[in-house]
């Protein structure tokens, strides 16, 4: 199969595991914040700093499968679209508070998120 495919194949696993995520968020966490959004943006940049770091490192991860989980499956797993629209909903919608909190959580639980990947993978490898 051609590395074209394989990605387009990784990038529908990844938006089945999105929905997934979310639909599972909203259900535990409500409706009132982007928790769905979050998550998956936090848990794909947690995926993608460890993704990295091993396939950078090593051997354990070939480049075609390396394009195939960081192009296809976390391209389709991650959401920023998604999160740069519920902010402006939130903003329109006359909640503020919750657009910069939105933002600020985001942004901070993405970067925590990349570097615990990155340093989880580099201690599995001993690095």
């Amino acid at each position: 199969m051609s590395r074209f495919l394989l990605i387009c194949l990784g990038g529908a696993v990844g938006t089945g595991a999105r929905f997934a995520v979310q639909s599972l968020a909203a259900t535990v966490l409500g409706t009132a914040f982007p928790y769905g959004t979050l998550a998956v943006n936090a848990l794909g940049s947690f995926l993608i700093g460890a993704v990295m770091c091993v396939s950078m490192a090593t051997e354990l991860i070939d480049p075609t499968l390396r394009l195939v989980l960081t192009t296809g499956f976390l391209g389709g797993f991650t959401t920023y679209s998604a999160f740069n629209y519920e902010t402006i909903a939130l903003v329109e919608n006359g909640a503020l508070g919750r657009a910069i909190a939105n933002v600020v959580v985001t942004l901070l639980a993405c970067l925590a998120s990349g570097f615990a990947g990155n340093t989880v993978a580099r201690r599995l490898l001993g690095a």
